[in-house]
């Protein structure tokens, strides 16, 4: 990643907050994003729609990042299971947004804090259950956080080499909507 700590947090909230936004209008769209404004703060940087004044310091950082996975968990919590919404990997549903919401969270939370040479690992049955969302073909046999990491593309685990990270599957699995191609995050 070319992303700094800041921008990394910066994103995993806008991100959140995105996943959300995605979920808010009465009819959600199905062809495409919400249009909000996406810029970068440098060529390099994250596409976000969210930024935090960095004057604030790591403490306003995180009350960002906080807001974005409560705007998420309340859309998630707040709108039909049945709905519907654009993804670039595929018309998601809201329990697709919020499993996406968790692996943004914990992997993005990883790579700040090998940024920082901090150890971290969050718990196996949030990952268990990201992973069973998102990626069905992930092993079953493997610990729940580096099969999450491997199934970003940021390790390997046991039998199964590093890959590169292509898409996750955010189509709900008994759907058959197909996967638009080409488009960003």
């Amino acid at each position: 990643m070319t992303w700094d700590c800041w921008e990394t947090l910066e994103h995993t909230a806008d991100g959140l907050f995105a996943y959300a936004a995605q979920l808010g209008p009465a009819r959600p769209p199905l062809d495409g994003f919400v249009p909000l404004r996406w810029q970068r703060d440098r060529p390099d940087g994250p596409p976000n729609v969210v930024f935090v004044d960095r004057a604030v310091g790591p403490a306003g950082l995180l009350q960002v990042l906080e807001t974005g996975g409560a705007l998420l968990a309340a859309m998630v919590r707040t709108v039909s299971p049945q709905v519907r919404a654009f993804h670039a990997y595929g018309v998601s549903d809201p329990e697709g947004f919020a499993a996406m919401g968790v692996v943004e969270a914990l992997v993005h939370t990883h790579d700040v804090a090998a940024g920082l040479a901090l150890p971290w690992a969050p718990p196996a049955d949030l990952c268990d259950r990201a992973l069973a969302r998102l990626f069905p073909e992930a092993p079953r046999d493997t610990d729940r956080w580096p099969t999450l990491l491997w199934a970003t593309g940021r390790a390997e685990v046991h039998d199964h080499p590093r890959r590169a990270f292509e898409r996750w599957h955010s189509t709900p699995l008994g759907d058959r909507t197909p996967v638009i191609e080409n488009c960003p995050e």
